[in-house]
């Protein structure tokens, strides 16, 4: 019952951000990405959920534009409470806001994403952002990379999402990783839960140096203890479609929901960033997936408010 006592473990100072009333508006003209000479200290920002309604490269199946108004109504249900594992309890924090929706056109998606991103985090706040299909990882990551500099990124899924290029699609939401590596912005990318790994991408992978952590691997907690910035990119479809139908991509022998939330609960670093992305709501079954988001969610609110 939303009801139950929490306690709180710990003791948060920050400042509460200002909440936005009509959503994240972004703002026009091309963002340019550049090389961080001397990247600034991750701070402790206001975590900030963002939802971003964008699913135009998604290769099998649209969808996922759906999922951020669904995820928030799963994240606030009654049929819970808003208390992390560790103990800290959400219901009216101040110490994270909700930033509403991203305004995206599909023409110019990705320069509305970076800049709608910087604006975020030129306000103090770090994003937690709803997708959306996986190619908004790119250009999220180029906003943080440019405040930033080079990030840790742990990443989430069944698929390593390394293709130089998908069905003649650069930006498809099979490609993120290959963009982002290729512009240097990545002090180390560790994948978790991988299990369609092919040819290809296993090439790619070697390329860039990619420590991927194939599914039979697990678990894998200490190569989670990071440093200085990192940024959680999580794909719903890393979970067993048993626990999560909800995905476009259904990928048997995936992490349980537990196996999932030891791992989330492992890593170390300076988180300035997540997203939780391609939730389908067309494929779920009795809102499951919906209520394993809102869980997904809560945990990493706890991580970035240090719990």
């Amino acid at each position: 019952m939303r009801g139950s006592l929490c306690w709180i473990r710990k003791t948060f100072t920050a400042e509460i951000a200002e909440k936005s009333q009509a959503g994240c508006s972004c703002a026009i003209g091309a963002v340019k990405s550049t090389a961080m000479t001397n990247p600034i200290p991750a701070g402790h920002g206001t975590p900030a959920l963002v939802g971003i309604p964008f699913d135009a490269n998604s290769s099998f199946m649209r969808g996922t534009a759906e999922a951020p108004p669904i995820i928030r109504e799963a994240f606030r249900s009654d049929s819970t409470n808003l208390c992390t594992e560790s103990g800290l309890d959400l219901e009216g924090n101040p110490m994270f806001t909700d930033a509403g929706d991203m305004k995206v056109s599909e023409d110019h998606a990705f320069r509305d994403i970076e800049a709608g991103i910087s604006q975020m985090l030129d306000k103090g706040q770090r994003p937690i952002s709803l997708g959306g299909d996986h190619s908004i990882t790119y250009p999220i990551v180029r906003a943080l990379y440019r405040k930033f500099g080079q990030l840790s990124i742990i990443h989430f899924d069944a698929h390593p999402d390394l293709y130089e290029e998908f069905d003649g699609n650069r930006n498809s939401h099979a490609c993120p990783f290959a963009r982002i590596l290729e512009e240097s912005m990545v002090k180390q990318l560790i994948q978790v839960g991988i299990r369609t790994m092919n040819p290809h991408q296993k090439k790619q992978a070697e390329k860039y140096e990619v420590q991927v952590i194939e599914m039979e691997k697990l678990p894998m907690y200490d190569r989670l203890k990071r440093a200085g910035p990192v940024y959680i990119s999580f794909d719903v479809d890393a979970l067993d479609p048993a626990f999560a139908p909800g995905v476009s991509h259904r990928e048997p022998g995936g992490m349980t929901v537990r196996e999932a939330m030891r791992h989330l609960h492992a890593i170390t670093g300076d988180i300035v960033g997540a997203d939780l992305v391609e939730y389908n709501p067309k494929q779920d079954v009795s809102n499951l997936t919906a209520a394993v988001c809102g869980k997904i969610l809560k945990e990493l609110l706890g991580k970035m408010l240090g719990c």
